[in-house]
């Protein structure tokens, strides 16, 4: 089992954006020290619900200052970048990194994004095929060509190539953020692993599981990577002796958080979007996740990863929004959870 944080730079009531900030370079350096295996980055824009614009920016960053970590984004948001630019990047952190960069991709919403950056809502209801496509094009093939609705372009060489036949490099792993039945398929189809949300359980992230199971042997997937799919829950971790005690370290932060954050989100064409109940949100996500003593934390990752087949994780560590008790809560998760899962 691979346990590493996930961190949205998460920018709660009363702070700037450079403490959120330091507050996410910090969680990730004592990730490493505490043993965890990845830090995975979030990325938003024009919100503080995270204040990170650039997953893969940081994520340069942190490689940086790191030795150990595996570190990836999830996600970069694809319909509002362009695939070759991002797979350039990706293929600079991943030979830069000795191979520690993982590339987490993702459609994003129905955001103000589309419109500042002006691939338009097209580009976010129709468009991501295309451009996972030409990006895992770009990961793989010595040079690439486009001829799609979106892009178009004359073959070019790839440089740097990250991937390389005669060192057996396949070059960063790319991980697909999976929210729908059809979000499966696609990801299934090609091959390509999961990283499955907070907000669902272990009962729906194992239908998921087994959805994109179905989808990838009917695509012709061989067994063997079918078998080997390496993906990625997303949840919640706050540890404290006593479980009472984590839940309310949680349900006072995190509502506020949640409610600004949130609330700050604008669609491109003006569509209602029903956000959820923040206090709700959070106990829905305490009741879900690693929220309590670290004998709860085991129990709950290794209940997760038997019923779903899922055994790396993600855990959201900054939900007290203090830099000091997401610290600790890393270092307890490395020295009172890591030992004990199998």
């Amino acid at each position: 089992m691979r346990v590493g944080s996930f961190v949205l730079a998460a920018q709660f009531p009363g702070q700037g954006p450079g403490e959120a900030l330091h507050r996410a370079v910090r969680s990730a350096e004592v990730a490493e020290e505490a043993g965890l295996d990845t830090a995975w980055l979030a990325e938003h824009h024009f919100v503080p619900y995270g204040t990170c614009p650039s997953a893969v920016t940081l994520a340069a960053l942190l490689l940086g200052r790191t030795r150990r970590l595996r570190v990836g984004t999830a996600v970069s948001v694809l319909p509002t970048t362009h695939p070759v630019a991002l797979g350039e990047q990706a293929a600079l952190l991943h030979l830069t990194s000795g191979g520690r960069f993982s590339l987490g991709v993702g459609r994003g919403g129905p955001w103000v994004d589309l419109e500042v950056f002006g691939p338009g809502l097209g580009a976010y209801e129709h468009g991501f095929p295309e451009s996972l496509d030409l990006l895992t094009r770009w990961l793989r093939d010595a040079r690439v060509s486009a001829d799609g609705e979106r892009f178009r372009f004359r073959e070019v060489p790839v440089v740097p190539r990250p991937s390389e036949a005669l060192t057996d490099d396949p070059g960063p792993e790319v991980i697909v953020a999976c929210t729908s039945p059809s979000s499966v398929r696609m990801a299934a189809a090609r091959g390509l692993p999961m990283l499955l949300g907070m907000h669902t359980g272990d009962e729906e992230k194992a239908e998921m599981v087994a959805l994109w199971r179905r989808s990838a042997r009917a695509a012709g997937r061989a067994e063997d990577e079918i078998r080997s799919a390496a993906h990625v829950s997303a949840g919640v971790c706050q540890l404290a002796d006593r479980r009472t005690d984590a839940v309310e370290t949680l349900t006072k932060a995190m509502p506020g958080w949640l409610k600004q954050g949130l609330d700050a989100h604008v669609t491109v064409d003006g569509r209602q979007r029903r956000m959820r109940d923040p206090l709700a949100y959070t106990e829905l996500l305490c009741g879900l996740h690693p929220v309590g003593t670290p004998r709860l934390a085991v129990d709950r990752l290794t209940a997760t990863s038997e019923r779903t087949g899922i055994t790396r994780f993600a855990l959201l560590v900054e939900g007290s929004g203090d830099l000091a008790a997401t610290e600790e809560n890393v270092r307890r998760l490395g020295a009172e959870v890591l030992p004990h899962l199998s």
